[in-house]
């Protein structure tokens, strides 16, 4: 009896090459849209007199950033070009052709909606480090009224 080496891809034996199933794999399991896309990631913190809000947005300036209150929805909205060039040096810089030119584009919204015990005249923000931080403090709703006696009719 003699044993015969069996394909299981007889028809395709470029699909059992290691590079081909690499490929199908990376091609499938890679995340297209991540660059440029995604969202910054966020905390909010419930403090006693205030919420605070950290935005992770590193390579971004101050300038990048707009927010806006509407209705009670804090947005915090961010727009970002820019333009990478590297040019040849000639002689004459009208005639010089581009060797490489790279644009990119980038840009987020996040909208909170914010509760109703907040003074939105007194909100703030700063950036430092690459965290956008904003401070929404909470009006004081627990305003003492001394003690009263209560009649029971």
């Amino acid at each position: 009896m003699s044993l015969i080496k069996w394909n299981s891809n007889q028809f395709f034996p470029e699909i059992s090459n290691p590079r081909f199933s690499n490929w199908v794999n990376n091609f499938f399991e890679d995340d297209w849209f991540t660059k440029g896309s995604q969202l910054p990631a966020v905390n909010v913190k419930d403090n006693e007199n205030d919420y605070q809000i950290e935005v992770a947005a590193p390579g971004l300036s101050k300038e990048d950033f707009k927010l806006s209150l509407d209705h009670n929805v804090l947005t915090i909205a961010s727009e970002k070009k820019t333009e990478n060039v590297e040019e040849s040096q000639g002689k004459d810089q009208e005639k010089s052709k581009y060797t490489r030119r790279e644009f990119s584009y980038q840009s987020f919204r996040r909208s909170f909606t914010l509760p109703k015990d907040v003074k939105q005249n007194e909100i703030s923000a700063s950036y430092e480090n690459g965290v956008l931080n904003i401070v929404v403090p909470k009006q004081d709703t627990t305003k003492e009224t001394g003690s009263k006696t209560i009649n029971i009719s």
